[in-house]
Order: C-alpha cells, then sequence, then structure tokens
C-alpha cells in the first residue's frame, strides 16, 4: 500500500496493526498542488492507544537481546536498499525535494539504520574505582545503560526518512519503543518506514504512527506521563513550547539556524564556489544548517560574489521529479509568501537583491542578497528558503563576531589557509560545530550533531543519540 500513484486512503499504525482512523485530510503535492493521498487525522483518543501500544511493548524491547535489536535494523537497511527508488519517489512527491537530492537523502538512511544496528552491539557502562574513596574500599561498582522506555519522536519535513532515521534507529538500538509523528506535510516516508519495520520482525507496539496535528497528536505525546522522552526536530518556537511543557521528561531538540561561513583573504574563490552554492541552495534552503550568512574577506569579496551569482543562474527550477531540477518548489504557498515578504524588507531598507527575489508558482528563485544589516529578518531569523546574504569585513575578528551575533548556533564554516586563524576560529565561534575549509551545511550519520542557544539541546548522531536515550543505573557490591 505504498504507491502513490494513485490517490488512497492512509491508515494509522498501532499495536502492529493498520488501524482506520475517523478523520483524514488531503495531502498534495508542494510542486503541482495534486492530492497524492488520504491521511489520517490523529484524534487524542487513537494517540491515547497508540501510547498505551507503546507502553506494553517496553518490556519486550527492553529484554531483546542487542543482537536481535541490531539484526532488525540491519533487515530494515537491506530492505529500504531494495526498495530504494520507490523511497526516492515517496519523498520528492511528498516534500519536492528534487529526486537526485531524495535519492542521496535514501542512502543516507540506509546508512544511518547500519550505524544504529552497530551501536545495538556496544551499549555498556563503566568500571568505578570506589576505592578512591576512604569510605569506598571492598566495593565493586560500575554502570549500565538501560533502556529509557516510550520515546515520543516528532519529526520535520525536510529530511521526512532520514531524520526519522535519526529518532527510530537510536530508540530501537537502545531498546525503546516509539510513538512516532512525522510532519503534516510528509507522513507518507514514516508509513513506508512502518511498513519496512513490520516485515523486519519488530515486535507488535514497538513502532507506532500517528500522523495528524501537532495541537492534538504533539501536545498529547508532550503532556502524557506514559511518554518517557521527546525528541523533537522543527522550529525554536515549538521546540521552546515542548519543552515548557515536558515537566521532567527528557527532552532533545533540533531547532533553527542561520549558518555561516567565513572567507579569508587567502582562498582560492574558484575552489569553493560550487560548495557555496550547493549549500544554500540545496533542497530549496530547506536544511537546519543551509548556508545562510556568507562573511567574504574585502580582498576577495567582489571576486567571490561574481562568480557565486553567475554560479546561482546556472541552477535549474522546475519539477522535483526530473533528474535536471537543483531547485524546486518550497514546502508551502506560505512559506513562499512569507519569504518574498523577507526579501521585499531588505529591499526597503537598503540592502540589494542580485539576483532572485521572485516566485513562479511554489518555486521561489535562488536569491543573493547583498549589504544587507544585521536586523534584518533575512540575517538574523532563519529563512529556510533559497536565499544567502553576501556580505564584506574588513578582519576574521570583525567576522566572527557576526557570526556570533545570532539566537542560533548549530554549525560555522571557515575558509582559510592560515592555521592560527582556524584555531581562533575554532576557539572563539560559539556553535555546536565547527567546519574548516568547509561550509556549515556538512553532516555525515555518526557525528555528534546539535546546537547552542536557540539552536537546540541535546545531540543526534548514532552514539550521541543512544546515550540521549538510556538511562545510567548504577550498580554496587559490598565485599566487606
Amino acid at each position: 500500500m505504498t504507491i502513490i500513484d494513485n490517490v488512497i486512503t492512509k491508515k494509522l499504525l498501532i499495536n502492529g496493526k493498520w488501524v482506520k482512523a475517523k478523520e483524514h485530510r488531503p495531502l498534495r503535492s508542494p510542486y503541482s498542488g495534486e492530492v497524492i493521498a488520504e491521511i489520517p487525522m490523529a484524534t487524542d483518543e487513537e494517540t491515547g492507544l497508540a501510547i498505551e501500544a507503546a507502553q506494553k511493548a517496553t518490556k519486550v524491547m527492553a529484554k531483546m537481546p542487542a543482537h536481535r535489536r541490531a539484526k532488525i535494523l540491519e533487515t530494515l537497511a537491506r530492505l529500504i536498499e531494495e526498495r530504494a527508488d520507490e523511497a526516492a519517489q515517496i519523498i520528492s512527491k511528498e516534500s519536492s525535494k528534487p529526486i537526485t537530492s531524495a535519492k542521496g537523502e535514501v542512502a543516507r538512511t540506509i546508512e544511518t539504520y547500519k550505524f544504529a544496528a552497530e551501536e545495538a552491539k556496544r551499549i555498556h557502562g563503566e568500571t568505578l574505582s570506589l576505592d578512591a574513596a576512604q569510605g569506598g574500599e571492598n566495593r565493586l561498582g560500575y554502570t549500565v545503560r538501560e533502556p529509557i522506555g516510550v520515546v515520543g519522536a516528532i519529526t520535520p519535513f525536510n529530511f521526512p526518512m532520514n531524520l526519522v532515521a535519526h529518532k527510530v534507529g537510536p530508540a530501537i538500538a537502545a531498546g525503546n519503543t516509539i510513538v512516532l509523528k512525522p510532519a503534516s506535510q510528509t507522513p507518507l516516508s514514516s508509513l513506508f518506514l512502518a511498513e519496512l519495520l513490520l516485515e523486519a520482525g519488530l515486535p507488535e507496539g514497538a513502532l507506532n504512527v500517528v500522523t495528524g496535528g501537532g495541537r492534538v497528536v504533539g501536545d498529547k505525546l508532550v503532556t502524557d506521563s506514559r511518554v518517557n522522552m521527546i525528541t523533537f526536530t522543527g522550529s525554536p518556537g515549538v521546540g521552546i513550547g515542548i519543552r515548557n511543557k515536558a515537566g521532567l521528561k527528557r527532552v532533545t531538540l533540533e531547532l533553527g539556524s542561520n549558518a555561516a561561513v567565513i572567507i579569508d583573504r587567502d582562498v582560492d574563490i574558484d575552489k569553493i564556489i560550487s560548495r557555496c552554492v550547493t549549500g544554500a541552495f540545496s533542497n530549496q534552503g530547506q536544511v537546519c544548517i543551509s548556508l545562510q550568512r556568507i562573511y567574504a574577506h574585502e580582498e576577495v569579496y567582489d571576486c567571490f560574489v561574481d562568480k557565486f551569482i553567475e554560479a546561482t543562474k546556472q541552477l535549474i527550477l522546475g519539477d522535483p521529479l526530473d533528474p535536471e531540477t537543483d531547485v524546486s518548489a518550497l514546502i508551502s504557498a506560505h512559506d513562499v509568501e512569507r519569504t518574498l515578504n523577507w526579501i521585499e524588507e531588505a529591499k526597503s531598507c537598503g540592502a540589494k537583491i542580485a539576483t532572485g527575489g521572485i516566485a513562479e508558482g511554489n518555486i521561489l528563485h535562488p536569491t543573493v542578497i547583498l549589504n544587507a544589516d544585521t536586523h534584518l529578518k533575512v540575517s538574523c531569523q532563519e529563512v529556510f528558503a533559497p536565499i544567502v546574504l553576501i556580505n564584506k569585513i574588513a578582519s576574521i575578528d570583525e567576522a566572527i563576531d557576526l557570526v556570533n551575533d545570532s539566537n542560533y548556533g548549530l554549525q560555522a564554516g571557515i575558509y582559510t589557509d592560515n592555521v592560527h586563524t582556524a584555531l581562533d576560529a575554532a576557539e572563539n565561534l560559539h556553535v555546536g560545530g565547527v567546519l574548516i575549509n568547509d561550509i556549515p551545511t556538512f553532516r555525515v550519520d555518526n557525528m555528534p550533531y546539535g546546537g547552542v542557544k536557540e539552536s537546540g539541546t541535546g545531540r543526534e548522531g548514532l552514539k550521541y543519540a543512544v546515550e540521549e536515550m538510556t538511562e545510567m543505573k548504577l550498580v554496587i557490591w559490598n565485599r566487606n
């Protein structure tokens, strides 16, 4: 039931069964507007049933040996690999991600589940030297890591398969159960995943998928005492609301950013242009670490701007299912209207729109803005669209201050041939990750990933997510 060429009515996954929901809504392609599926809108009661099923399955998952958890994840990775083209089509149709990028996301998803399978087999604690304390003689102490229980996973639209993998994969690896609420615009990837996990042998109730609105499904997950942890990727506003409602639940938040890169005066501009353009406009800029701000040294600024604009104009706009397409539709008409308003604000305040600044349907043309003031929305807020600023700086210190002058702090990059400048930047940039000689848009799926300030709390990356999704228990043997 995953073919979406014809409109089909989807169901909720609760306790290992496909359950017909009381309400549905049409899911439309962001690019064409055509209806591609009818999606269940779970009620508070239906979400409660999913939580109940997840809670009942906690004992089964907690007792499951590591090699069996790993085997389920390995099987899942193989099943996705066998249906990779179908998976990419689903991503592209529901999110308008260009098909070439969608295939790349599927490849990463397979790798993420393989990493999760490996992590399942190396979850362990440590032995403690209790006799280092005067009162600790003749005592053996060690720690173990136990599953946290029911994980409520709330996922975004921009990587509907791989960012789900970053929550479902480590949760299963650690022996937890999950209630998954995918983004309203991209539920098909999660329902596809659920089919494959049942086929891979995941026990009933270990994964439950409830689609629907955040105010019903999301609020129920966050406030229900049977859910032990919330892992959320999305906007800072929603993330802060979750944090305030979650009480003593463990919460990891991967929120927004307005990521920046610094270009030093000694850099070979030709070598980095293509990489910077990709970082700014990949997936229409709808990436948490999309390159939004570029600070180029005054000695290379004009050269960089000319070549960046020239490369931007070469991008192909169009149908996400066309392999030639580089940039397609934003996720909604509302986001097109919002970003056009932000561009207009920049123009009215003296910034220069060097290219782009217009929309055709839901496709916003890749937009380059020069000389934007720091108070403008396109500068200080997360645009989540194909918009990038390029500003001139007189020194690296000035650039570091500008990068840090942000409510966000996910990742930042610097291009420089000077090792001392690179080390200073790594030390002084207040972000979760610093990329030396690369854009901030770099991510592989086993590295720690997360931010500071309003970019969130906690870390993803399989090993680090497993730590977040387990409880440490101390055991002491008294041999006196």
